[in-house]
């Protein structure tokens, strides 16, 4: 009988174990790399966070459809960690610091029960960045850069298989569009009454 799926745990080395051994051998010998991208990896989602208030804080001088988004952009990052960790602990896969102990590592092993697949810090970036292309375009494509550098910088540390990244985009950028694009449907309406009232400095411009 099948062990059901939450049990049954992904053999990440097999799909692309190769590819993140050569990441991780490139990070071995670029030490002088290994700091600023530890650094990044450990610290960036601050400045998704700082992007995200700034597109909010623009989007007061906007009309309501577009404040609606900012705050669909700030609450499809939140709702794609939360989509992404349940992924997470449906399938269960090993990180590579496990599968592969040989591999050069910048970032620390995590704990046996906090697992790989897929990246919770690419889903999260993707999520933002997508989520404030929705709201302001140069914003966005800033944000998106640097969500391609998160998900990069989890293979380079060690952290994470490379399909490990790639689903976490495909996560938040799922999660980001549809967020947004309801928030913008069915929430706009209720943006536009509230700026009449005691919020009005949250979501409009005095």
């Amino acid at each position: 009988m099948t062990a059901p799926l939450y049990a049954q745990a992904l053999d990440g080395a097999r799909i692309d174990g190769g590819l993140y051994t050569t990441v991780t051998d490139f990070a071995r010998d670029t030490h002088w790399l290994n700091s600023p991208v530890l650094a990044w990896t450990s610290y960036g989602a601050a400045l998704f966070i700082l992007l995200l208030l700034v597109g909010w804080w623009q989007a007061r001088r906007a009309d309501a459809a577009t404040m609606a988004s900012a705050v669909g952009a700030i609450a499809g990052a939140g709702i794609a960690y939360l989509a992404n960790s349940g992924i997470k602990d449906a399938f269960h896969e090993p990180r590579p610091c496990r599968a592969l102990p040989r591999a050069f590592l910048v970032e620390s092993c995590p704990a046996a029960n906090d697992y790989a697949f897929p990246s919770n810090h690419t889903s999260v970036a993707f999520a933002a960045a997508v989520g404030l292309l929705l709201v302001n375009r140069r914003l966005g494509l800033f944000a998106l850069v640097a969500a391609v550098l998160m998900g990069a910088s989890r293979v380079y540390v060690g952290a994470h298989y490379p399909h490990d990244v790639a689903v976490g985009a495909v996560v938040g950028t799922i999660v980001a569009i549809l967020t947004v694009l309801a928030t913008r449907r069915f929430a706009t309406s209720t943006v536009a009454r509230l700026r009449t009232g005691p919020l009005r400095p949250v979501l409009a411009r005095a």
